[in-house]
């Protein structure tokens, strides 16, 4: 099912309507939709290296709307619609384990983890968000700096070194993400201890 999923999105990436497409996989996968946008925003940035700040701008924006859409959800309709979709997903042993450990301080950890990595999944964190009731003020804050930052910083070096970079970016995305994970649990420990 995924991979029908990753090549329906791909097919989308190089169609005539990518940019609206693009911004569509944004707000969905924030909130509901399984696949990354990146999937679609990195053969694009190198397709178009001059286009690559306005795709940032378009998924960075898309992207916090699709954010405050799953907050909206966790915070209004969490019983109706996000419950069967965690359910969908098989994340609801998961958005249990991140409620109990919920605090303002772990819910900015995990926005800027999820939001640069993808850990764990924004849709769980937008959600969550919602149901504890985060400041959406700073959620939004957040996010924008989150996404804005990852999507900005992406096609900045997309556009200034281009393919091998992306290639290395690709081969060693574990490893920064796990370096993503620990810089941003050092500086909530900072901010908790301090």
């Amino acid at each position: 099912m995924f991979r029908r999923l990753i090549d329906w999105t791909l097919a989308w990436g190089h169609s005539r309507y990518a940019e609206p497409a693009m911004g569509v996989v944004s707000f969905v996968e924030s909130s509901v939709f399984p696949i990354p946008v990146e999937v679609m925003f990195l053969p694009m940035c190198l397709a178009r290296p001059d286009r690559a700040m306005r795709y940032a701008l378009i998924a960075s924006v898309t992207s916090v709307l699709g954010g405050v859409f799953g907050w909206l959800i966790g915070f209004y309709f969490f019983d109706l619609i996000a419950h069967p979709v965690l359910e969908f997903y098989g994340k609801v042993a998961a958005f249990d384990a991140l409620k109990e450990a919920t605090g303002t301080g772990a819910i900015l950890v995990m926005l800027v983890t999820s939001g640069a990595a993808h850990l764990p999944p924004m849709k769980v964190v937008t959600i969550l968000s919602g149901v504890v009731g985060f400041s959406l003020p700073l959620f939004i804050l957040a996010a924008v700096v989150a996404r804005g930052g990852k999507f900005f910083l992406l096609a900045w070096i997309l556009k200034t070194y281009g393919p091998a970079l992306a290639e290395l970016i690709q081969r060693r995305l574990a490893t920064i993400a796990l370096v993503t994970i620990v810089a941003g649990a050092a500086v909530w420990l900072f901010a908790h201890f301090t």
